[in-house]
């Protein structure tokens, strides 16, 4: 098979556009190709016979719904059902219910989802929900955790345990909903390292905001180094989203504009050339967002002016408009 094929799968995989079973699938594929045109020398060349022009077909009628598909459906589905049904009897009878109960309750909820994520991985069937099966699990577990011990120290556990699970998740399944999952975790987790262990009881919520706003700093680190080996794209746009919550960290810190200024840009600006390197819309999706909120938030809060930032902006908004109708021409002369 040639390198060629190689590359191109590769890179497929790692911009989330297949998933390694698919690219080895196709590779598989393309050298049974190649050994049948080597045995049958009369057989045609699988490259020839691509190039050759093919007869018109028939339309194609309306494609049925696959039964595997409506099964991931029902497996969604009872796992959301499952979910619903701890949460409203947790929510309905939590005063009424003992400490023995509450922990029943939520470890059996995360014994059942995480016990179904297992069985759907070892058949290997049904990834795409053996991973959202794991991922309500692990947030599951994590809070029967949390119920267990109680407490600040009930806290900490809770997401250690949650993220370590979501970690065994990522490392095996290797789906987007783990990465997802993982995300909230960490940010439950800023927040929670950030008010129970860093923060002095003399401290204010606006002086420990930038310590929260530094742990999501790191966070958007974690989930850039995830995207080189995992689902890119959902790595990188959590990345994003972590730079956006570090920037309304640093908001609400006494002067913290300029460090909000600063993430809230720095961000935006990597997810704005990973679209212009990939063209995957989310990155743009992402990072505009961001912009359209931090900026105009930092600069009223620096200057406290609403009609000078509404002015800068489409001073802004004018030369950037102005570079894209100037570059375009550029490149259409060339």
């Amino acid at each position: 098979m040639s390198s060629r094929l190689d590359d191109e799968l590769s890179r497929l995989v790692s911009a989330g556009v297949l998933r390694q079973y698919q690219a080895d699938s196709i590779r598989d594929a393309a050298d049974a190709e190649i050994d049948a045109a080597l045995a049958d020398p009369g057989r045609p060349h699988p490259q020839a016979a691509a190039q050759a022009p093919e007869p018109a077909k028939p339309k194609a009628p309306p494609v049925e719904v696959h039964p595997n598909a409506l099964v991931e459906v029902l497996g969604y589905i009872g796992g959301a059902l499952l979910l619903g049904a701890v949460a409203l009897l947790t929510l309905a009878n939590w005063g009424e219910m003992g400490r023995a109960a509450r922990v029943s309750t939520g470890t059996t909820a995360a014994v059942v989802l995480l016990g179904a994520a297992v069985v759907l991985a070892l058949l290997r069937r049904r990834e795409q929900l053996s991973s959202a099966l794991a991922s309500l699990g692990c947030c599951v577990a994590g809070f029967a955790t949390y119920v267990a011990i109680e407490g600040e120290t009930g806290q900490v556990a809770g997401v250690a345990v949650a993220l370590a699970l979501a970690a065994v998740g990522l490392w095996w399944l290797e789906g987007s909903s783990l990465l997802v999952a993982t995300f909230g975790i960490l940010a439950v987790g800023v927040l929670v390292i950030t008010a129970d262990v860093l923060t002095p009881d003399t401290g204010s919520a606006a002086n420990s905001a930038g310590i929260a706003g530094t742990g999501f700093i790191i966070v958007a680190f974690v989930f850039a180094m995830l995207g080189l080996v995992r689902d890119q794209v959902t790595s990188w746009s959590l990345a994003g989203a972590a730079m956006f919550s570090s920037s309304i960290c640093w908001l609400v810190q006494e002067r913290g504009e300029i460090m909000a200024l600063a993430v809230g840009t720095a961000g935006p600006a990597a997810l704005l050339v990973a679209y212009g390197l990939t063209r995957r819309s989310s990155y743009a999706v992402v990072g505009c967002a961001i912009l359209l909120v931090i900026w105009p938030t930092s600069l009223y809060q620096l200057t406290d002016n609403m009609a000078g930032v509404a002015v800068g902006l489409v001073v802004a908004s004018g030369v950037l408009l102005l570079a894209v109708l100037m570059l375009s021409r550029r490149r259409s002369n060339e």
